[in-house]
């Protein structure tokens, strides 16, 4: 019954025009605030809901926003879209999220069900492997796409990220100014931009202060506590062993601290550990994690915006978008003391 109410019944019990009432419930400013609420009260008291499939027909819009992230349980990703949700809801737009796990199959399921649901644009953050042609299909159809996180080569759509060469530099400079020389790379992947870029500022930074890069320093492959927990057995192992390690995130960081702690050392004392991406964890955990704000929350903010000012018909300069990241220096590092 409550979708059969329709709005000419809502002007009726009002003593209003139908266009008023339109207007009103969606949120124009040409109807009065207290008309506005006056008319929305009565929507709900009557049952109305807001049919947005023939709305779009109307206006050519659905105000549906399409996002696809690696993982939501990663607070990284939770944090981008609290800024896109904050951002898309100033201008009365919903969203979809989906988590593609690095599928491109699944990414690519995500897009045409999109694409059929008639979304007006898409922010991804998009899965290793993803080939042109999967922006191609949101773009050609008159859906723009807006990537954060991750940048893809040889695409420019335009990309918000923080600046990963230069934030894992800091990291990694903090641990050689407290006079580290053995430091371990914890966590990452090559098959992403995140992960090269990330390698290559703790390789400059290392180069820099001349230090010999060491391979065998480096220990990829974990993104998450477990993960870091896991590699906390291989750090000390390691025939020249590390007296720091900069982690690929504050999960990795937060796990290897848990590792180095039930091999009976102290993190922080004993083996000094940077982390990424500065999330609300990174400050409560013990010891309170030194760390890099990645501006994960402007990524998000700076992405949905651009991606709503396509859709009123500016354009955001293509190309890559790089948040400066800043260190957030804690308990978890300390200067390197000789082993006796």
């Amino acid at each position: 019954m409550a979708q059969k109410i329709k709005l000419s019944t809502i002007a009726e019990t009002l003593g209003i025009s139908t266009a008023t009432v339109s207007l009103a419930l969606r949120d124009s400013p040409l109807v009065a605030a207290n008309t506005r609420e006056k008319i929305k009260d009565q929507a709900r008291t009557l049952g109305y809901i807001y049919n947005r499939r023939a709305a779009s027909l109307r206006t050519s819009r659905s105000g549906i926003i399409g996002v696809v992230v690696h993982d939501i349980m990663n607070p990284f990703y939770g944090e981008i879209l609290k800024a896109i949700e904050s951002e898309l809801d100033r201008s009365r737009h919903t969203f979809i999220l989906s988590n593609h796990y690095d599928s491109v199959e699944k990414q690519r399921t995500f897009v045409e069900t999109l694409l059929q649901l008639g979304g007006d644009g898409i922010i991804m953050s998009p899965a290793i492997g993803t080939p042109a042609e999967d922006f191609d299909l949101a773009e050609e159809n008159g859906m723009p796409a807006i990537l954060v996180a991750r940048s893809m080569e040889g695409l420019d759509l335009p990309t918000f990220r923080g600046d990963d060469s230069y934030g894992i530099s800091l990291a990694t400079n903090h641990l050689i100014s407290l006079g580290h020389r053995t430091i371990a790379m914890i966590g990452g992947t090559d098959q992403t931009s995140t992960g090269r870029d990330r390698y290559q500022g703790y390789v400059n930074a290392l180069r820099k202060a001349g230090i010999e890069v060491d391979p065998n320093l480096r220990i990829p492959g974990a993104r998450s506590k477990q993960g870091g927990f896991e590699s906390a057995v291989h750090l000390l192992s390691l025939p020249q062993k590390p007296t720091a390690a900069v982690c690929w995130n504050d999960l990795v960081a937060i796990g290897l601290m848990n590792g180095i702690s039930r091999a009976g050392l102290v993190p922080g004392r004993d083996i000094s550990v940077t982390g990424y991406d500065d999330l609300e964890e990174a400050a409560i955990a013990t010891p309170a994690l030194t760390t890099v704000w990645n501006g994960q929350a402007e990524v998000g903010r700076l992405a949905a915006r651009a991606l709503l000012d396509r859709l009123a018909g500016s354009h955001e300069p293509d190309g890559i978008h790089l948040i400066k990241p800043e260190m957030r220096i804690r308990q978890s590092t300390s200067p390197y003391q000789a082993r006796q």
